[in-house]
């Protein structure tokens, strides 16, 4: 029997040299020819930043960046090393809070107005979030303004997302004259024009981002809810040309543990209608989304947030207190750092740490989530204008009606605005 020879790397290359060359010539000529026609798309993939979050609803935080190669749009600085703004606890601040007064706003809805509407306490305007290990930067409205000068913000989303735009509009507005803007309202657009800057700052009602039988920004009180899939652009045409987009969509969705889904259109006189899990469903609209933003959205240019759900605090013995109770005469905060409240559906923060983190595309996730659900103290409860004339037996019983979904003004969600400003100008 005849022995093969003890394998020899270099030999063994040497031999099959000149045998290999043309390939290997041909395959480099081949890479330098792709390198030079899509160079361009190969530096936008390998520049762009985006986020891996993880699916562990308590620790989803923008902070975990895969890639981070050039400056963001807008930026002014970077956020100190090992940060995370989101992490942290509410400071009692009787000197620097709130940041505005609510009678000098003249934007805030009477759904939000809870001084305005009895509420007898102010406790809920003192609190200030205090990142730990770092601070969040002063919010600096002289220099948002000069951001936004010849540019279009716009925030795109439902009811709690319209709470934080006009938040926004009220950290800003005293800078501006009262000549020099204005407030106007077309469907489900409203604008705030600043003359100066030639610059808007606009709300998009659009509940689910997708087109649905909810999409009336006045008369949208309907139980039985459908969603049209694939449907973004009913909507996404409005927000083309918008240089900063904050994107919002979460309570709509939770209507049970299904979700009705539209495949043809609303315009089909018999519409094929099937049913997703409510989890299914928001993937859906998470993805378009990120399509939507994937094309119409220069990352070079423009910047795009995301505000993760906003909690409700319905259900008291979830922070034990008495059974039947919610949000109602609640005046401290939950000071359980692990507090997470039976409203808020992990299973949805999870949705989005898989969409989101399976993604090239350069959105900045706000996670207000977790630090929010402290803040049951913070809710327009009984304190706002009523869309309908309360009952006897309603008034019996404040808790009936309490409102322990939206936020008062001034309050929680300025702070959302000031983490929206440290990933704006210090990501």
């Amino acid at each position: 029997m005849q022995m093969k020879p003890p394998f020899s790397p270099s030999s063994s290359l040497l031999r099959g040299k000149a045998r290999l060359s043309p390939y290997l010539f041909t395959l480099i000529v081949f890479i330098l020819f792709v390198a030079i026609l899509y160079g361009e798309d190969f530096m936008c993939i390998f520049g762009q930043q985006f986020q891996n979050y993880s699916n562990y609803p308590h620790k989803l935080s923008s902070t975990t960046e895969r890639v981070k190669r050039q400056k963001l749009p807008f930026a002014v600085g970077k956020a100190e090393e090992g940060c995370d703004v989101f992490s942290g606890s509410w400071v009692r601040d009787e000197l620097t809070r709130p940041l505005y007064e609510e009678s000098e706003c003249p934007y805030i809805q009477p759904q939000l107005t809870c001084q305005e509407h009895g509420r007898p306490d102010k406790d809920y305007q003192h609190w200030r979030w205090q990142p730990h290990g770092c601070d969040l930067p002063k919010f600096n409205a002289s220099l948002v303004l000069e951001t936004l000068r010849g540019k279009r913000m716009m925030f795109v989303g439902d009811s709690l997302n319209r709470g934080q735009y006009v938040s926004f509009v009220c950290l800003l507005h005293k800078l501006i004259p009262e000549d020099g803007k204005s407030m106007e309202t077309f469907d489900s657009l409203t604008v705030f024009s600043i003359k100066e800057y030639n610059a808007t700052i606009e709300f998009y009602w659009a509940p689910f981002l997708l087109e649905s039988n909810s999409d009336n920004a006045v008369i949208h009180r309907i139980s039985d809810r459908i969603v049209r899939k694939g449907s973004i652009n009913k909507h996404g045409r409005n927000w083309k040309g918008v240089d900063i987009l904050v994107f919002n969509t979460y309570l709509w969705w939770m209507t049970g543990l299904k979700m009705k889904i539209l495949l043809g259109s609303f315009d089909d006189e018999v519409k094929e209608i099937v049913e997703l899990s409510t989890e299914d469903a928001y993937g859906m609209a998470m993805k378009s989304m990120l399509r939507w933003v994937r094309l119409n959205m220069d990352p070079k240019k423009t910047r795009v947030f995301f505000t993760s759900m906003s909690p409700s605090h319905g259900k008291s013995i979830d922070w034990g207190g008495e059974p039947g109770g919610n949000c109602y005469n609640e005046t401290t905060l939950i000071d359980d750092p692990t507090y997470w409240g039976s409203d808020c559906r992990k299973s949805i923060m999870e949705v989005i740490g898989g969409v989101f983190s399976k993604s090239k595309v350069p959105i900045t996730f706000l996670n207000i989530t977790q630090l929010s659900n402290y803040r049951r103290d913070a809710h327009t409860s009984i304190y706002k204008k009523q869309w309908s004339p309360l009952t006897p037996e309603q008034l019996a019983n404040p808790v009936s009606y309490a409102d322990c979904v939206h936020w008062c003004l001034p309050g929680l969600q300025d702070t959302w605005n000031e983490l929206l400003y440290a990933k704006l100008f210090y990501p």
